[in-house]
């Protein structure tokens, strides 16, 4: 059985499985195409990506994919914690330029869906941290595209950490959200 909890930003979901616990551990049924399709989530992932972040306050996003290989996300944390944030940036959408913010943690368990039409970053929380994540369709170099995780037009409310963020130099060169000329239109749902 796998809960789908709306966040502020409906599109975007918690997703909760039931654990089976015994002397041997754990076990979890953590996505079931069937059964997510019946609770609003069709979705057909064709990769799974596995991220390790050696050090906490390493700092991945925000990145997309544009058309015709925008990608839904489905993370989930493996080992360690991170602070994981959905961005809206389809034009359009009540909520466009509006984020949410999720803790995933190995202990609680939790998963974010995120879908095609927002920018996806995180930072972790915990030194060797270890993420997965679906994505329903394949990454594209000519097609990926971000915003800077520290735009504050954005005003993400990124948590406090004792060190400045590791991030990568690419992500240090997107456009502000300001300039940001969006791929994405927002389809009310019918």
């Amino acid at each position: 059985m796998i809960d789908s909890i709306p966040t502020a930003i409906p599109d975007v979901r918690v997703l909760s499985s039931r654990w089976f616990e015994d002397e041997r551990g754990a076990f979890s049924e953590t996505w079931n195409r069937h059964r997510s399709a019946e609770a609003g989530l069709d979705i057909d992932f064709v990769q799974d990506n596995h991220v390790v972040s050696a050090q906490k306050g390493t700092l991945r996003g925000l990145h997309f994919q544009r058309s015709p290989h925008a990608q839904a996300k489905l993370i989930r944390v493996l080992r360690g914690a991170i602070f994981d944030v959905a961005l809206d940036i389809r034009k359009g959408s009540p909520w466009f330029g509006r984020w949410v913010g999720v803790e995933l943690s190995a202990s609680n368990r939790l998963q974010l869906f995120v879908p095609a039409g927002f920018a996806h970053g995180y930072v972790t929380l915990e030194d060797q941290t270890e993420v997965l994540y679906k994505v329903d369709d394949y990454w594209s170099k000519d097609d990926e595209g971000g915003l800077p995780w520290n735009d504050p037009d954005l005003a993400i409310d990124w948590p406090e950490l004792a060190e400045p963020p590791v991030v990568a130099a690419r992500d240090g060169v997107f456009p502000r959200f300001a300039d940001f000329e969006t791929p994405f239109v927002w389809t009310p749902p019918s």
